[in-house]
């Protein structure tokens, strides 16, 4: 049986940091090459461009791609949008090894091919911005289908073009998020009308994708997403996670509440706050987060209230300008490796995770799966990712998430039986489960696997 060829995109992918989707996507290719697909990595890199092929493999890697000044920028911009109208056709970058990629694989996705349109990603919302069209390029030896892991204006021509929407967000929550409304609704009604197939995480988000969208049921699968954590991290002695918790960060283990991803206003951060404080916790609460945007609205109940004023709008949205008034209960980190962030979840009295809204909502996952036990919402699809493996709470209801907070911290018989069902509620998000329903989705546009798990 012929491998079947299948290409995403590499848009999240090439992020410094990484995002929720960036991990969908590396998960993505990870499992489709265990199912025994041949896997390429459409990339939109500006730096790995020209002939030189090594060159092209080396920047595709490089930690700081070449800055631009805005006038050669725009010159870019305008190339990059001309390539698109013409037609692009994409560049192969080798896989060769000869770039050692050991130590990277948080950053990278599991490639058997790959290729690179500069500017791919920036130069198609600009054409979708100023015409409402969809680009179109075209792959060397074109894959069967191309697996868009993000609502992209763009297809890839004489393939399958199949599209992960994860959230329905911006829509449901157009306060929540800095999209182009407008933007933002016209690509997804696209996509909702060229789609060969949509594929989505949660069965929340599915019914958002069908009543917002208008799609008809049969052309979007649910797949949910998996969680497949490195095994020299899950097994880590409990000394060594311990050591590297207190050692790191000077927080002791099993004794503060851990917060973790982006902060923005769907995280709900100011209400956790607000809740943490009247709990009467004594334990810290650590927040480990990229600072997004509304940062001063999420952040501000941490800072002094002592008659010292907060910095001016335009000296800055960060930490820096303000004075802390709680800085040995509320401890903020701006980021942390992931190696460390699974010690941290590890050695948590509970991870809080009251979202307004989530596609799938990851962090849950990650962390039932090391038993750490979890606090979070009763809305859109947290529900079905916990099951009765954590504690649901209204989001809303700063007060429900105090007593939430205080009964966790204070029985340590909730906290075990939270701890036992966390793991069993997860492996139902396993990889064996996750190849499964990605088996039967592919099934629907025609792609059979060599090597198909059970059941499927």
């Amino acid at each position: 049986m012929l491998r079947p060829r299948i290409a995403i995109d590499g848009y999240n992918l090439a992020l410094e940091q990484g995002t929720g989707i960036a991990t969908y996507g590396r998960v993505l290719s990870q499992r489709l090459g265990a199912l025994g697909a041949e896997v390429g990595v459409l990339w939109g890199q500006r730096g790995a461009s020209g002939r030189d092929e090594l060159l092209r493999e080396i920047m595709l890697l490089d930690a700081r791609p070449p800055k631009t000044p805005w006038l050669q920028g725009a010159v870019f911009d305008l190339r990059a949008k001309l390539r698109l109208r013409l037609g692009a056709t994409a560049v192969p970058v080798p896989v060769t090894g000869r770039v050692i990629r050991r130590g990277m694989e948080a950053r990278t996705p599991h490639a058997d091919r790959m290729w690179n349109i500069p500017d791919l990603y920036r130069a198609a919302a600009i054409n979708y911005g100023v015409g409402g069209r969809f680009a179109e390029v075209t792959l060397p030896d074109a894959p069967e289908v191309m697996h868009w892991t993000y609502p992209l204006p763009i297809r890839v021509k004489g393939a399958r073009n199949i599209y992960t929407i994860h959230d329905l967000v911006p829509l449901r929550l157009p306060y929540a998020t800095l999209d182009v409304k407008r933007r933002i609704l016209g690509t997804l009604r696209g996509i909702a009308a060229k789609a060969d197939h949509i594929v989505t995480v949660s069965e929340a988000s599915k019914r958002d994708i069908v009543e917002l969208l208008g799609v008809p049921e049969d052309r979007v699968t649910n797949t949910w997403q998996s969680v497949e954590l490195p095994a020299q991290l899950t097994d880590m002695p409990e000394a060594m996670a311990r050591g590297a918790v207190e050692g790191s960060f000077g927080l002791p283990w099993g004794d503060y509440w851990l917060f973790y991803g982006a902060i923005e206003p769907k995280k709900n951060l100011g209400r956790l706050i607000e809740a943490y404080l009247a709990s009467g916790s004594a334990l810290p609460l650590v927040i480990v987060g990229k600072q997004a945007w509304r940062v001063r609205q999420e952040l501000g109940l941490i800072y002094a209230d002592d008659g010292r004023i907060l910095g001016e709008a335009d000296a800055g949205d960060g930490t820096q300008v303000f004075s802390r008034r709680l800085r040995d209960r509320v401890v903020l980190l701006d980021y942390a490796p992931f190696r460390l962030l699974v010690s941290l979840i590890r050695g948590a009295r509970g991870v809080l995770f009251p979202s307004l809204y989530e596609g799938f909502g990851l962090p849950v996952l990650e962390a039932m799966s090391l038993g750490a036990p979890v606090v979070t919402s009763n809305v859109a699809s947290l529900p079905e990712v916990v099951g009765d493996a954590a504690v649901l709470v209204d989001p809303y209801d700063v007060r429900a998430m105090a007593e939430a907070i205080r009964a966790v911290e204070t029985h340590p018989g909730l906290r075990a039986e939270m701890a036992a069902r966390g793991p069993r509620r997860a492996a139902l998000f396993g990889t064996e489960a996750y190849d499964r329903r990605l088996a039967e989705m592919y099934a629907k546009v025609g792609v059979r696997f060599p090597q198909v798990p059970e059941g499927a």
